[in-house]
C-alpha cells in the first residue's frame, strides 16, 4: 500500500492509525451538538489536537439526508469565517467541500487537504487542488455522493475515483468507501455490508478512511439518536481498524484516541 502525506502527517504504512477531527460549521448537521460557530472553532481545534487528532476536517454544509441545501456562496462564507480563526495555528487542516468556488476561498488560508464526497467528479475542483499541492480524500461516487450500492459497486466507484485523481494530477490520496445513507436507494444493510468487507478496500493500494461517527445505521441498530451513538461508533471503529482502516474521521477524538491506545497495547501482548 502507498502511504499518503498530508501536511507532514504520514497516513498508511509505517504510521499509526490517524485521527481526523470533525469541525462542523453547519447548523443543519444531523448531529447538532457538534455545531461550532466561528468564535468556538479554535477552542475545539485546540482540544481535539491535544486529545490526539492529526488532521482537522473543516466543513460548513450538511450532506445528511433531508438537510436543507446551502448555497455555494453561503458555504464559502462559512468556511472563510471558520478558517480565519484557525490561521496561524500550525494545525494540519482538511476542507470538506465539493465546489471549486469554495475551495478557492479556502485556499486563502492555511490548508493541506481536500475532502471531496463527490469522488473527484468535478475536474475543476481536482485540478485546482492539485495545482495548490493539496492531498485529497475521495469518497466512492459514480454520479453523486454515495450512489454505489454494495461492496462490488463501491470498489468500482473507488477505482473510478483513483482514475479521476490521476487525470487531475492528484497524487497524495486517501479513499473513503462512503458509509452512510447518501441516496434514497441506500439502506442500512448496505452500510453494514461495507463495514463487514472493509478489508477489501485496502486492496486498492491506498490508505482507507473509516467515517462512521454517530451515523444513522448505528442509530437504527441501537435505537439511539446521534447524541447517544458514541459506544456504537467506537465498536465499529475498532472493527474497521482491524480490517485495515488507516485513518478515522470522528466527532469524538479523545474517546477514539483512547480506543486506539488500548488496541495498540493489546497488539503488543506476547
Amino acid at each position: 500500500m502507498r502511504a499518503c502525506t498530508v501536511g507532514g502527517v504520514r497516513i498508511g504504512p509505517g504510521a499509526p492509525p490517524r485521527l481526523m477531527a470533525v469541525l462542523n460549521g453547519s447548523p443543519e448537521s444531523f448531529f447538532s451538538a457538534s455545531f461550532l460557530s466561528p468564535d468556538a472553532v479554535r477552542r475545539a481545534a485546540d482540544r481535539d489536537i491535544d486529545a490526539g487528532a492529526a488532521i482537522l476536517d473543516v466543513g460548513a454544509r450538511s450532506t445528511a439526508p433531508g438537510s436543507p441545501p446551502v448555497s455555494v456562496r453561503d458555504e464559502a462564507a462559512r468556511m472563510d469565517a471558520l478558517l480565519t480563526e484557525l490561521d496561524g495555528s500550525g494545525y494540519v487542516i482538511s476542507v470538506d467541500t465539493m465546489h471549486p468556488e469554495v475551495l478557492e476561498t479556502c485556499l486563502r488560508h492555511d490548508i493541506h487537504m481536500l475532502n471531496d464526497i463527490g469522488g473527484f467528479r468535478n475536474q475543476a475542483l481536482v485540478r485546482r487542488a492539485a495545482e495548490a499541492g493539496l492531498a485529497a480524500c475521495g469518497m466512492a461516487a459514480f454520479e453523486s455522493p454515495g450512489d454505489p450500492l454494495g461492496v462490488g459497486a463501491t470498489l468500482d466507484a473507488l477505482r473510478l475515483v483513483l482514475a479521476r485523481a490521476r487525470d487531475g494530477g492528484l497524487t497524495e490520496l486517501v479513499l473513503d468507501p462512503g458509509v452512510g445513507l447518501w441516496t434514497p436507494e441506500r439502506r442500512v444493510d448496505h452500510d453494514w455490508e461495507l463495514c463487514c468487507a472493509f478489508d477489501r478496500f485496502a486492496t486498492l493500494d491506498h490508505p482507507v478512511l473509516a467515517a462512521v461517527s454517530r451515523k444513522t445505521f448505528l442509530g437504527r441498530l441501537v435505537d439511539r439518536p446521534a447524541e447517544g451513538r458514541l459506544a456504537a461508533s467506537l465498536a465499529v471503529t475498532q472493527t474497521l481498524l482491524d480490517r485495515g482502516a488507516s485513518m478515522v474521521r470522528t466527532h469524538d477524538v479523545a474517546e477514539t484516541a483512547d480506543l486506539i491506545r488500548v488496541r495498540s497495547r493489546l497488539e503488543a501482548c506476547p
